[in-house]
C-alpha cells in the first residue's frame, strides 16, 4: 500500500481495528452470513474499543478522531465483515453525526454521549445504536416525496408514516427519521428531521429484510402511528423547523465517504484473497498467476483499489477541513461501489469453482458489493449528481 501519509494515531487505529477484525469478526464472519445473525457480541467489543463515537469530539462522550481514521475503521472491518462496517457506518455517521452536527445543545448533551458509549442488550428497548429514517415506500430515489407527516398539537408533534431500507432498526436506542411539517409545501420542502426514541409508543419495527448480501446487517421497515413526541424533537430546535431536507441531505454526503470506504475495503478483501490463491494454485505445472489472463485482474485490482484509496481519503481530508466535499464524496461512493462489484467479480473468476462455493468468502463478497451501489444514492443518482454540479441543469 502506497504512504498516504497517515497519523501515528490514524496508523495506530488501522492496525488495531484490522487485528480485531482478523480474530474476532474472519472465525465467525461466514456463520453470520448463513445465520442472517445480528454480531450483538462484536458491536459490544467495538464501544469497548471506543469506536462507537469515533469521530465525535471528546466533550460529547466521543474519541475526535478525524473523520479519515473513522473511513479507515469502516474500510477494516469491510475488508473481513461488509455487514458489519454497515452497521458501524449507519450508527456513526447517520444515527449519531446529524445530532452532534445540527441537534441543539441540549439534544447534543441527552443523545450523542448516550450514542458514543456502551451497548447494553439488557436494556428495555434496543441494544443502543443509531438508526436513520429517510427512505420511504414512495420516496428512494426521489428522497424529497416525504409521506410521513408530523402534526402539531398543543406540545407534541403526532407523526404517522412509514420507512423503508432501515439499517440497524431493530438494535436501535434513537432514530433520527424526516417529516413533513408544512402539508402545504411543494415537494422537497416543509420536511423536519426529528431525532425520537425507538421506545416511543407508536415506533413499530416491522419485518426483517432478507437480503441477497450484508445478509448479518439488520434491515427493517419501521412504522409510526400516532407517535408523539415532545415539540423540542425537531433537530436543531424550532429554528430548523422545514429545513430537515437540507440536513439530511448534507448528512448524506458523509455517509457516502463511509459506503466509499465500505466499498473500498469490499475490494481489498476480495483482492487479498485472489493475490493469494492464484499463487499457490497451479494448472499446466504453473502457478495460475503467471498466466497473464489472471495476473492482469490482479493487476487491475491493485491499481484501481489504490485510485479508490485515494478518492476515499480525499473526501475525508477535505470534510476534516471544513472544506465542501459533496462533490468528491459523490466521486469516492461511485467508483469504489462499482470497485468492490468488479473486485469480487474478478475474484470469484481468479478461484474458478470453488469461487463460486460458499467454501471461500469472496462470493459472500460480491452479494454484498451489490448493496454499495444502491444504498446511499444509487450510481445512477451520483452520477446525476456529479454531471448537475459540473453542467448544472440543462
Amino acid at each position: 500500500m502506497l504512504n498516504f501519509d497517515l497519523t501515528e494515531e490514524e496508523e495506530q487505529i488501522r492496525e488495531t481495528i484490522r487485528a480485531f477484525a482478523d480474530e474476532e469478526l474472519k472465525p465467525i464472519v461466514q456463520e453470520l452470513d448463513e445465520d442472517k445473525r445480528f454480531p450483538i457480541d462484536i458491536f459490544k467489543k467495538i464501544a469497548d474499543l471506543g469506536l462507537l463515537g469515533l469521530p465525535i469530539p471528546e466533550e460529547f462522550g466521543g474519541v475526535g478522531c478525524s473523520t479519515l481514521a473513522y473511513v479507515i475503521t469502516v474500510e477494516e472491518l469491510a475488508r473481513v465483515c461488509a455487514s458489519t462496517a454497515l452497521g458501524y457506518a449507519a450508527h456513526v455517521s447517520l444515527g449519531t453525526y446529524p445530532i452532534y452536527a445540527f441537534g441543539t445543545d441540549a439534544q447534543k448533551e441527552k443523545y450523542v454521549s448516550l450514542l458514543c458509549g456502551g451497548l447494553d442488550d439488557t436494556k428495555e428497548h434496543g441494544l443502543g445504536l443509531g438508526c436513520f429514517g429517510l427512505t420511504e415506500p414512495g420516496a428512494g430515489s426521489d428522497a424529497g416525496n416525504t409521506a410521513t407527516t408530523a402534526v402539531l398539537d398543543g406540545d407534541e408533534w403526532v407523526i404517522n408514516g412509514r420507512k423503508c431500507w432501515i439499517t440497524n432498526a431493530s438494535y436501535a436506542r434513537t432514530c433520527i427519521l424526516t417529516a413533513k411539517t408544512d402539508q402545504s409545501a411543494p415537494r422537497g420542502k416543509g420536511i423536519s428531521a426529528f431525532v425520537v426514541e425507538t421506545a416511543t409508543p407508536g415506533f413499530e419495527v416491522e419485518k426483517e429484510e432478507d437480503k441477497l448480501g450484508m445478509r448479518s446487517s439488520n434491515t427493517c421497515q419501521i412504522a409510526f402511528t400516532d407517535m408523539r413526541v415532545p415539540k423540542d424533537s425537531i433537530v436543531g430546535g424550532e429554528a430548523a423547523m422545514n429545513d430537515g431536507f437540507k440536513k439530511f441531505m448534507k448528512t448524506l454526503d458523509g455517509g457516502r465517504i463511509s459506503i466509499g470506504a465500505l466499498g473500498l475495503g469490499i475490494a481489498i478483501g476480495a483482492y487479498e484473497i485472489a493475490k493469494e490463491y492464484v499463487k499457490e494454485r497451479k494448472q499446466f505445472g504453473k502457478s495460475i498467476g503467471s498466466f497473464q489472463g489472471t495476473s492482469f485482474k490482479i493487476s487491475d485490482m491493485a491499481m484501481n483499489i489504490e485510485a479508490g484509496r485515494h478518492l476515499v481519503y480525499n473526501a475525508a481530508r477535505l470534510k476534516d477541513a471544513g472544506r465542501e466535499f459533496g462533490q468528491q464524496a459523490a466521486y469516492a461512493k461511485l467508483f469504489t461501489s462499482e470497485l468492490s462489484m468488479k473486485c469480487s467479480t474478478d475474484a470469484i473468476q481468479c478461484l474458478g469453482g470453488v469461487g463460486y462455493t460458499r467454501e471461500y468468502h469472496v462470493e459472500r463478497m460480491m452479494r454484498d458489493a451489490k448493496l454499495c451501489e444502491i444504498g446511499e444514492g444509487t450510481s445512477e443518482v451520483q452520477r446525476l449528481k456529479i454531471a448537475r454540479e459540473l453542467l448544472g441543469r440543462l
